[in-house]
């Protein structure tokens, strides 16, 4: 069987496309949560903290960077944090606690309760996220999550989820970095940056 680079390509977008459709539906009403989650936090002085693990760490750091800097324009910083970035931290905590403590200590470290704590996972099964999002609740932070597929364990808990309709890795973290990216445009505009 040989394969078609053209037929590759079509094909992705097709199922790109078909996972857009789902996850504009999908994720509507949640996201409206979400922004007001987030636009509540800043107001009252609290921060956005995100985390995730591989590309959903590069996704948290994205997204952090793009609400301290800037987004659509320049104007003051939002606050908030990536606990993907320390690695001293990060290389602590796995060697001297254990991996699935890895973003739980820093959320009891630095999350108060005004924040909004965002844990990214495709699957909703990784262990050091769920233990992170139960750690920033026992603080009274509230809590979301983008993830995928069935949602896995994350269904059922009083986590606010952002649940991609897919089972397709790249397709979910597609969605994630799009819907993070509207996060970080309707917060500008809702606190009046734009």
């Amino acid at each position: 069987m040989s394969f078609s680079a053209a037929a590759y390509y079509d094909a992705c977008w097709v199922e790109h496309q078909d996972v857009v459709t789902a996850t504009l539906k999908a994720c509507r009403a949640d996201f409206l949560q979400l922004v007001g989650a987030a636009e509540k936090s800043i107001r009252a002085g609290g921060k956005i903290v995100f985390f995730g693990n591989g590309g959903s760490a590069a996704d948290a750091q994205h997204l952090a960077t793009e609400l301290t800097v800037r987004f659509s324009k320049n104007r003051a910083p939002i606050a908030a944090l990536a606990l993907t970035t320390d690695t001293s931290a990060l290389t602590a905590i796995g060697n001297d606690y254990d991996f699935s403590m890895l973003f739980a200590r820093q959320v009891e470290a630095l999350v108060k309760p005004q924040d909004l704590v965002i844990g990214i996972t495709t699957s909703g099964n990784s262990e050091n996220v769920l233990k992170a999002l139960a750690a920033a609740q026992r603080i009274g932070a509230v809590t979301a999550a983008f993830t995928g597929g069935s949602g896995g364990k994350l269904v059922g808990t009083p986590v606010l989820l952002l649940r991609v309709p897919s089972s397709t890795t790249a397709r979910i973290q597609e969605m994630h970095i799009t819907l993070g990216q509207m996060l970080c445009g309707a917060l500008e505009q809702t606190l009046g940056y734009v």
